[in-house]
This record gives C-alpha cells, structure tokens and sequence, in this order.
C-alpha cells in the first residue's frame, strides 16, 4: 500500500463571494440560477490537484439556519459551517482565520474562496511549499493576494477557470489580446 493521498481543504466564504457577486458585479440581490454551482468549484479543485478535497462552507447563521442551503450543501458534498457571534462580529473571517492557522499544522493543500484581504497573512503564512490557491472574482481580489504570487499562490477566477455559472456574468475585464472575440460585443 502507498501513501494516502494528500488532502486539499477547500474553504468557502460564501458571504464573500455572494456580497460581490450582488453588489459590485450584478448591482442587485443575485437570482438562483445567477449564483455559482458550487458542486463544479469541488470538482475543479479535484481536477487541479488531483487529489481527495474536503469542502468547508462557512455561513454567518446567527440565529436561523438556512436548512435548504444547508442540505442542498450536504447533497453535493459540503461540509456546512453554519457560525454566530456577537453583533458585528465578522463570525465568518474569524472562522477561516483559525481554519488556515490549523491546515498549517497539517500536511494539507487550501483553496481560499474570497476576495477578502482578511485571510492575506494567513495565507502567506501557509506558503512553505504546499499547494496554496485563492479563488474568487480577479478584480475584486484583494491586491495583497497578487504580492503573494510570487511565493507560489495560485490564483483562479470562479467564472473563467472554474467555470462555475451557467449564464456569462455582466464583467469588465482586462481581456488578453489572444482571447478577444470580438462577436462577444457586437
């Protein structure tokens, strides 16, 4: 028998994630089918590192459980953290904070799902030569994230590498000049 495989530990600030998707790319509240397919971000991880990942989904619960998120969640293999705290209590970045410092004292791999520039010295912290990534929104990323680059973050875009929406989102982008279609703006 071989050595088991290496864990990637994928963490989800779906606050994050969503407070972007609705504010700063959409200018509303995002519909259902506006939102990532969240099962593709497990299989993208799975597929890039080529090893078993363990989904954490971090959620500001407080005092009501969203149970159909929750279960749909569980349904495609999530593990739901449904957190609470004192008003104004940033419960969420205070879980992932103390999630990258424990993955740290693990052999394990982490893709940060968020733009926010709260888990920086975290993850800065866990680039010793393991696999560490950031995944959300590129021009909404915390710039802090690009200095960390050079360490060996990799850095993947939820709509163009994960390709985690079914519908192209309404962005304005820096686009390579080998990739423009033009027919996309006619």
């Amino acid at each position: 028998m071989g050595e088991p495989a290496r864990t990637t530990y994928l963490l989800v600030d779906g606050e994050n994630i969503d407070a972007t998707l609705g504010t700063s790319i959409l200018g509303r509240r995002p519909r259902p089918e506006e939102r990532p397919r969240w099962e593709r971000l497990l299989q993208f991880t799975r597929d890039q590192w080529d090893q078993p990942v363990v989904g954490l989904f971090f959620l500001a619960a407080n005092t009501e459980l969203p149970m159909t998120f929750v279960q749909a969640l569980l349904a495609i293999g999530y593990k739901p953290i449904p957190l609470s705290g004192a008003p104004g209590q940033k419960v969420v970045d205070i879980a992932i904070q103390r999630t990258l410092v424990e993955i740290g004292r693990r052999e394990a791999d982490v893709l940060l799902v968020s733009n926010d520039g709260d888990f920086v010295g975290q993850v800065g912290d866990l680039l010793d030569g393991r696999r560490v990534g950031v995944a959300g929104f590129v021009e909404f990323r915390n710039n802090a994230f690009a200095q960390l680059a050079e360490r060996g973050l990799e850095s993947f875009d939820l709509e163009y590498d994960v390709r985690a929406f079914n519908e192209q989102l309404p962005r304005v982008r820096i686009i390579a000049i080998d990739e423009f279609d033009p027919a996309q703006f006619l």
